[in-house]
């Protein structure tokens, strides 16, 4: 990997050193993401879950402030939060050390994850010596362990504590790792940065994960970092796929988790032509065919691979594998029926909130906004027939099956969920309407973003529900025939 790290150096410091063009040939950059791929899955395939779990959190947990603290670079707050990456592997070093794990093979995973991002640095020192790039891992290395190393020396005398199913543990990190993403996908959109990085699978002629840090500013910086972020999450599903089919014996779980990565390259698919319209290396504008179509889709899209993460997230839990289906459950039907029937009203309202915000034309100087009338609409009376199942599905579901604690939290969780994402709605529409020139207020970006994200969360409490009504609530008939054939062996 390293090798293939700087060759591919070398290549970009050559063609800029001939004023030749910079980009890499698509089938160059596909079989650098198919070997990386193949070596990923071999790496995981060696190292224990729960290795793999604390370091895949502490690299995710270290990306995500890392994000924020890009948002104010040289500002106080900017660099106590950049300070603060620092604290991770600490963390989650100590946390191995009381769960009875190793704490430098947490911190070596973390390392292996900071790769993705190693060559945004090592871009801007391409005409340093050859042993830089070699140095640069080595530091990162070392460092990661030594810090999780001094966590777990920190946390040698505290209560030890119990981890849950590595598995499960792990799908948990890989739906946070979705979950990061769709913020920072909801950002791109509120600040209209969505085609700053004009071509993929390239970016500016670059390789994706050597495009130079230093260049990564304004909207560059926020589609570019979506893009990384997209890297991360596609080599979390990959290493979840590696841990599901070697701790899982049920097929329809391995099968689950193979159709969430093939759902994840599908995502990144559709990111990337939503840019270009068609795969290529090109890099000029003239040459590109921007996709709204593709952008309302890969929108929406997002949402149900986060649904399907927390989904794994739950049928791999200890919890999940040890539960029986209970019977004599009132209203059992609609139990079941009803968190199906919500999941697919949600789709069809992130379909019209996805497509009123493609479709809308920002107000610009001397020019009003242009919004659609049937996405609006539609998105409207939809948040209110979501309102009012989601109402009714919370209340079955915590009432009826109040027994069932997954059920229960779940249900609860639901009607108050749906109550802030309507508000966060009505609040979304009046900063959009209200503004009225080019410049974006930082409120309408919040709140915009907020909104997107809390459907996020309410999708996969909905498919949550579902999966654990399924899987707790014996159907009528079932209950019917357990009963019948109680009454006569009595």
């Amino acid at each position: 990997m390293l090798e293939l790290l700087s060759a591919t150096l070398a290549q970009e410091a050559t063609a800029s050193a001939a004023g030749a063009s910079k980009s890499l040939p698509i089938a160059v950059v596909i079989a650098i993401f198919a070997l990386g791929a193949a070596f990923v899955g071999l790496v995981a395939w060696r190292i224990r879950t729960v290795h793999l779990a604390l370091g895949f959190a502490a690299t995710v947990s270290m990306w995500a402030i890392g994000y924020v603290s890009m948002l104010a670079p040289g500002l106080w707050i900017g660099e106590v939060l950049f300070a603060a990456t620092l604290a991770m592997p600490l963390a989650f070093g100590a946390i191995a050390c009381r769960a009875g794990e190793s704490p430098v093979k947490v911190g070596l995973v973390s390392a292996f994850a900071n790769l993705l991002i190693v060559g945004a640095f090592l871009r801007d020192e391409q005409h340093g010596s050859q042993w830089m790039p070699l140095l640069y891992v080595a530091g990162l290395f070392a460092a990661s362990a030594g810090l999780a190393a001094i966590g777990g020396l920190l946390a040698r005398n505290a209560r030890p504590i119990a981890l849950p199913s590595s598995a499960g543990l792990f799908a948990f990190v890989a739906a946070a790792t979705v979950f990061i993403l769709l913020v920072t996908g909801g950002l791109v959109t509120g600040l209209e940065s969505g085609l700053a990085v004009p071509d993929w699978p390239n970016s500016f002629g670059h390789n994706m994960l050597l495009y130079p840090i230093s260049e990564m500013k304004g909207g560059i910086y926020y589609e570019h970092a979506h893009r990384l972020f997209g890297m991360l999450v596609g080599t979390t599903a990959l290493v979840l796929l590696v841990v599901v089919w070697r701790e899982e014996s049920r097929t329809w779980a391995r099968a689950l988790a193979v159709g969430f990565l093939a759902m994840v390259c599908v995502q990144g698919l559709m990111g990337g032509l939503r840019v270009t319209g068609n795969l290529t290396s090109a890099t000029s504008g003239t040459e590109l065919q921007p996709s709204t179509l593709l952008a309302i889709v890969h929108g929406m899209f997002g949402q149900v691979v986060f649904a399907t993460a927390c989904v794994i997230a739950c049928v791999t839990s200890n919890a999940w594998k040890n539960a029986a289906p209970a019977t004599h459950i009132a209203d059992a039907a609609r139990v079941r029926k009803l968190p199906v029937a919500l999941v697919c009203l949600l789709v069809v309202q992130l379909f019209l909130g996805a497509s009123f915000r493609h479709l809308q034309v920002p107000p610009q100087d001397g020019a009003a906004a242009v919004y659609p009338a049937w996405p609006i609409w539609g998105h409207i009376f939809g948040a209110l027939a979501v309102l009012v199942l989601a109402v009714i599905t919370g209340a079955h579901a915590s009432s009826r099956a109040r027994d069932l604690k997954p059920v229960r939290i779940l249900g609860k969780g639901l009607v108050h969920a749906v109550g802030l994402q309507l508000a966060l709605g009505i609040g979304a529409l009046v900063v959009v309407l209200i503004r009225v020139d080019a410049k974006i207020p930082a409120y309408e970006v919040i709140t915009t973003s907020a909104h997107q994200a809390f459907g996020a969360l309410l999708l996969a409490m909905s498919a949550m529900l579902a999966a654990w009504s399924l899987r707790l609530v014996a159907s009528p008939a079932r209950d019917d025939a357990a009963f019948t054939r109680h009454s006569s062996q009595a």
